[in-house]
């Protein structure tokens, strides 16, 4: 079983902790992993581009010229895709770009993210993350002291809106709550930043 120590935001280590082998220590999967981002990205698109086909140009309805007779190449409207200020060929239209994935390939692509974390250092257990008045540099200081100045998910057990807005004009830094993480924002993270009490609450989750 994995085995890491806990620290306050200051940095300084507090107690140490033993975590779940089934959560945080799992084989890395890798295709699996490869379709829980590419389904979550996936959705993340609207899918609302769309273009005019010559049929949804405004005019046009008038054969520009007619058919024999004049020496130039046929048309019957100026709304066809080579006119300028015509139709688009083959353009993209509304559609739905929605992928699902069971909830056993999610479940194992979100402990295959934790794991990876764990395995490579960057998993950062902290006894309590808390501030108590809106401050961005209170959770800029966390950072420093921890060593995750750069990209950072920070992960709380309960809502915390002073947090969350503290962390908010923070470049890179993404905060949720240990029932919304995902394999994506864990792999996108350089560092992974999570309270004491949401490991507790994960591990009773999916133990």
């Amino acid at each position: 079983m994995p085995n890491l120590k806990v620290v306050n935001m200051q940095g300084k280590e507090v107690g140490d902790i033993t975590l779940s082998d089934t959560i945080f220590g799992a084989e890395v999967n890798g295709p699996v992993l490869h379709a829980a981002v590419r389904a979550y990205l996936l959705n993340q698109r609207q899918g609302t581009q769309s273009t005019l086909t010559r049929a949804e140009v405004s005019g046009g309805g008038r054969k520009p010229w007619r058919q024999k007779g004049t020496g130039r190449a046929r048309h019957g409207s100026t709304r066809n895709p080579q006119w300028t200020h015509g139709g688009v060929a083959l353009g993209p239209k509304p559609r739905s770009y929605r992928v699902s994935i069971n909830k056993k390939v999610r479940r194992i692509a979100l402990f295959s993210a934790l794991s990876s974390k764990v395995e490579a250092g960057d998993f950062i257990v902290v006894d309590a993350i808390k501030t108590e008045e809106y401050k961005t540099k209170t959770m800029v200081e966390m950072l420093k002291a921890l060593g995750a100045e750069g990209k950072a998910l920070v992960v709380l057990p309960e809502a915390d809106s002073k947090v969350v807005k503290s962390c908010a004009n923070i470049q890179g830094v993404k905060t949720a709550l240990y029932n919304a993480i995902n394999a994506y924002d864990i792999l996108n993270c350089g560092k992974l930043i999570i309270a004491l009490d949401a490991v507790k609450k994960i591990e009773e989750v999916y133990a």
